[in-house]
């Protein structure tokens, strides 16, 4: 991929108490991504914008859930999330990332 594709490849991340305890305990990251990113895709745009090694990359995709507002069913969009492992000795902080 091009230098400006990998920037739109993580969408943003997920903060949950699942992810959390991964960040903790694993020194995992977890976003969400493009569904149509790949585990390399996902591994360049992580080194290229928070400028951390990364050693592996886990991926899921999530199928939508169907959903009814009164007669009216609807579905949410499919998704894809991205485990992120770290190296040893690197550290991620979010919030020192944010703009």
């Amino acid at each position: 991929m091009k230098k400006v594709d990998l920037y739109n490849v993580l969408i943003s991340p997920v903060i949950t108490e699942k992810s959390n305890t991964a960040a903790e305990k694993l020194e995992q990251v977890v976003f969400k991504v493009l569904p149509s990113a790949t585990k390399c895709d996902i591994k360049k745009a992580f080194e290229l914008v928070f400028e951390a090694k990364v050693a592996k990359v886990s991926t899921v995709s999530i199928k939508g859930k169907t959903k009814r507002f009164g007669r009216v069913e609807g579905r949410r969009a499919d998704y894809k999330k991205a485990y992120i492992c770290l190296e040893k000795g690197q550290n991620f902080d979010l919030a020192s990332h944010q703009k």
